[in-house]
């Protein structure tokens, strides 16, 4: 799998770019604040339709639009998989509405020319990405690691996403429903369906984790070998608010969703107090430990940023073996956060044939480790030309 040509217009700092983008690797060279991150950022976004660096789709306007009554961004790519090419596009566009007060924002997918959806959309471009806060795994939030997880296991299957977009709606209405009966004394009974479709389509979500976490833990825990030298055990084990042990993978989801309801029914009276859902897959975490000593207390920094470059190069020998395709590699100057020894370790683990764009403020980091066929680019302020660094 490889991106064969980029298309942006107005997205950040690209006012227009239609680059073709080598196979093999690239190395996109500049200063900081010139816009290598964005290319990187461009890519990412086609491959799950959310920023890594931003919650706002708003972020991603050209800033040569800013002020502009109407403002609008296109990311499009050509993607060549075993199976054919495939043209993909996001425009996402802001326009006022009718009474000139407000304005509405929209996203709008194509697939070869066709309207999509997000969730019908998403593998068709399977990309793994390592940010330096992608480093930060460990000992970064909840919601970071959930989300790790989700875009991990989202790009090989359409299915869960699709689970996960109907759970996050349900979890919403569900919420509101609570605060309802809080305030306005509206009758318990109407939570029954509620929790139903909680507990079906959260135990399918639970399932898929648990899964996917186990097929993680084995890789990441050679994988950290590996990069440090060192004997430690590494575990990686999903904690589920559904269940107070560790749950085994090859745990029913008939059997989930028992110990879902009754965790729902011992929680009822405290999720009508506080108006929100205490309960379920948005509530889980993963855990990490090595010897059993728990990485988050315990683990020294180099230790915690090891075991997420080690999650990172799970991600993406988990998806090889989900789609049978080498996923494009993006790397966004996370080398100067490891020493030589863990940087050649990681590129030791590119397939030959494998796509990956790595960016850098210093070309002379990669002049010894980069391939001779390697793609030099240099950018300057939102414009991209080739280079060479010798």
């Amino acid at each position: 799998m490889r991106v064969r040509r980029l298309i942006l217009s107005h997205f950040r700092n690209y006012a227009r770019l239609d680059l073709a983008v080598a196979p093999g690797m690239t190395v996109l060279w500049g200063d900081n604040a010139q816009g290598k991150s964005n290319l990187l950022e461009a890519i990412s976004y086609l491959a799950t339709f959310r920023s890594f660096r931003s919650s706002n789709d708003r972020d991603l306007v050209g800033w040569d639009l800013l002020g502009d009554p109407i403002g609008f961004c296109r990311i499009g790519a050509q993607v060549d998989r075993d199976g054919g090419s495939e043209e993909l596009e996001v425009i996402l566009r802001e326009e006022p509405r009718k009474d000139g007060e407000s304005s509405v924002f929209s996203k709008r997918i194509k697939l070869n020319d066709v309207p999509r959806r997000a969730i019908d959309a998403i593998g068709t471009l399977n990309a793994v990405l390592f940010a330096p806060q992608d480093l930060e795994l460990v000992d970064g939030t909840p919601s970071l690691r959930r989300r790790y997880l989700d875009v991990t296991i989202s790009q090989a299957d359409r299915a869960y996403c699709r689970a996960l977009a109907h759970y996050n709606r349900v979890v919403l209405q569900r919420n509101h429903l609570l605060r309802s009966i809080r305030e306005r004394g509206v009758q318990f009974d109407q939570l029954h369906f509620w929790n139903r479709e909680l507990l079906t389509v959260g135990a399918t979500i639970v399932k898929s984790r648990l899964e996917t976490v186990h097929r993680l833990g084995e890789i990441a825990r050679k994988t950290y070998v590996d990069l440090s030298g060192a004997e430690e055990a590494l575990a990686v084990r999903y904690k589920s608010s559904i269940h107070g042990a560790e749950i085994d993978p090859a745990t029913e989801e008939r059997d989930l969703v028992g110990a879902f309801e009754t965790r729902l029914a011992a929680l009822q009276a405290r999720e009508v107090a506080l108006g929100v859902s205490l309960v379920g897959p948005h509530r889980d975490d993963l855990s990490f430990s090595l010897d059993d000593r728990d990485l988050g207390s315990f683990g020294s920094r180099g230790q915690q940023r090891t075991v997420g470059l080690a999650l990172k190069l799970a991600e993406a020998e988990h998806l090889v073996s989900q789609t049978g395709e080498y996923p494009v590699l993006l790397l966004d100057d996370v080398f100067s956060e490891l020493d030589p020894r863990r940087r050649d370790r990681v590129l030791g683990t590119i397939h030959p044939g494998q796509q990956v764009l790595l960016s850098t403020t210093d070309p002379q980091t990669f002049l010894r480790e980069s391939p001779p066929s390697a793609t030099w680019l240099r950018v300057t302020r939102g414009r991209v030309e080739a280079f060479s660094p010798t």
